[in-house]
Order: C-alpha cells, then sequence, then structure tokens
C-alpha cells in the first residue's frame, strides 16, 4: 500500500493518524495547500509525547521524511573542503548533511522541543529525524532516572536522518554575563561529544553552534571556545576523525571564519 503513495498522500496518512491520538483535534479539517500540510503535520510530531506507534504509521513515515531530505539536498562530508587539516566549515542545514554524527543542542530533559513548528534545531532535528529519535531519548533518560547534567551528551540513532547518529548535549543557559563556569561548561560540551564519537568509532562529527539561540551564549565567545577546544583535543589525542563547524546564520559563517583564518 505505502508504495504507490506520494507524498501529498503519505502526509495526509501521517496527519489523520496523529490526528486520532488527540480527541481536541479529531474534527480539524486538513488543510488544502502542501505548506499548511506540513505544518499541521510538524506541528502535530511535535507535540507528540514520547510512545510507541504502529509499524504502518512508521513505514510511511520513514518513506516521507526521507523523500523529504532528499528535495532539499543531501551534503556529504566527503564533498567538503577542509580549512585546516581535519576541521571543515560548512554553512547549511544540519539535518541534509551525511555524516557520521551530527551533535543536537538539547534541554535537559534530552526528549526534543515540544514548540510546534518551533525554529531551534533541537525541533528541526527531532522533525525529520522522526517519531522514533523522540522515545529513544525518553528512553535514554528513563534509564538514567535524573534529567541531563549541562556538559554531558548521549548518542542516539538517526534513524531518518542522513547521518548515522545524533549527539545530543546540554549547553549552559545565560541569563546575564558569562561566567567562567559557563565557558568551562561549553568547552564540556564539546569535548563530551568528541569522546562520545571517538568511544563509537565514528569518522566525522558535525557541531552546530551549542548555546546561542535560544540559550543565549554570545556567538563569538562561543565559536572561540568551540575552535580552542576541537583543536586542543585533536592535538592531545592524535585524533584524525574530520570535525565540522556547522553555521546557518551569515553572521556565524563570518564569526567562524574569522577565528579558523
Amino acid at each position: 500500500m505505502e508504495k504507490e503513495m506520494d507524498q501529498e498522500q503519505r502526509r495526509c496518512f501521517l496527519i489523520n493518524e496523529l490526528l486520532k491520538e488527540q480527541p481536541r483535534l479529531r474534527k480539524l479539517e486538513i488543510p488544502k495547500g502542501q505548506q499548511e500540510q506540513r505544518q499541521l503535520l510538524r506541528s502535530l510530531m511535535n507535540i507528540r509525547l514520547p510512545g510507541v506507534i504502529g509499524e504502518e504509521f512508521l513505514k510511511v513515515q520513514d518513506a516521507y521524511l526521507k523523500k523529504e531530505t532528499e528535495k532539499k539536498g543531501i551534503t556529504d562530508v566527503r564533498e567538503l573542503e577542509p580549512v585546516e587539516e581535519g576541521i571543515f566549515l560548512w554553512q547549511g542545514d544540519i539535518t541534509t548533511l551525511r555524516c557520521g554524527a551530527i551533535v543536537n543542542a538539547a534541554n535537559s530533559g534530552m526528549t526534543g522541543c515540544y514548540a510546534p513548528c518551533h525554529g531551534c534545531i533541537d525541533n528541526c532535528i527531532h522533525t525529520f529525524s522522526g517519531m522514533q529519535l523522540r522515545l529513544a531519548c525518553a528512553r535514554l533518560m528513563e534509564q538514567q532516572g535524573y534529567e541531563e547534567e549541562t556538559g554531558r551528551a548521549k548518542i542516539t540513532p538517526a534513524f531518518n536522518l542522513p547521518c548515522q547518529y545524533v549527539i545530543h548535549t546540554v549547553g549552559p543557559i545565560i541569563s546575564g554575563k558569562v561566567t567562567r563556569e559557563d565557558e568551562k561548561l561549553l568547552a564540556s560540551c564539546y569535548l563530551s561529544c568528541l569522546e562520545l564519537a571517538q568511544e563509537n568509532h565514528l569518522e566525522s562529527l558535525a557541531f552546530c553552534c551549542i548555546s546561542t539561540g535560544e540559550f543565549h551564549f554570545p556567538g563569538e565567545l562561543a565559536a572561540e571556545i568551540a575552535v580552542e577546544t576541537v583543536r586542543g583535543y585533536k592535538r592531545e589525542t592524535g585524533s584524525r576523525m574530520k570535525v565540522i563547524f556547522n553555521v546557518f546564520k551569515d553572521e556565524d559563517l563570518g564569526i567562524y571564519r574569522k577565528i579558523l583564518g
């Protein structure tokens, strides 16, 4: 049955299945426009609590998400040119990067962003990875028994993303002046991710700009800490892992170009 579906049919099927789980939304009509349908599907995915879902849903969802990512265009880390030995700078959507692992700037609950269609990277990664990611994260948290500490990291499969794994780390939240402890915690995020990637024998790791968005860490200082930590790790361990600094905004691209020379 799924093989006969086009993207619109898949999208409507997924929306209908998710609406059935929401009694107060069951009478909601599916909009006609593709963009409105995409927003509704993403919203329903975003608000759904971690939990098992049917195999047919997952089969349709997986086909839908992979096709959507293909349409956006996938970039392979092997196509990138290093800015220095083993270090790369790439501007683009991190959910379209084919590499060993991408880093997600998570919150302490670790199960993703529940705000419908929110613009944070946590929301984006969980949306295009699929329902399986939130459940995998919830199971990790259940096993741990407490919220993730700032500066630490966890690894999960990437499910429908082109990368192999997602490494989730919790950065410091800045509400006033940046303290030395904040700087140490941010460096710990990068180090924890590097160590976890190395432990899992990954050949490449792509970092987002941890803590600089919703967590308000100043961009230039965060980038300096990121580059210094990665360079120090490579120097001290001799790691040959490719490290990609992923930026989305032009402003961050300019900051990293300046720091990396």
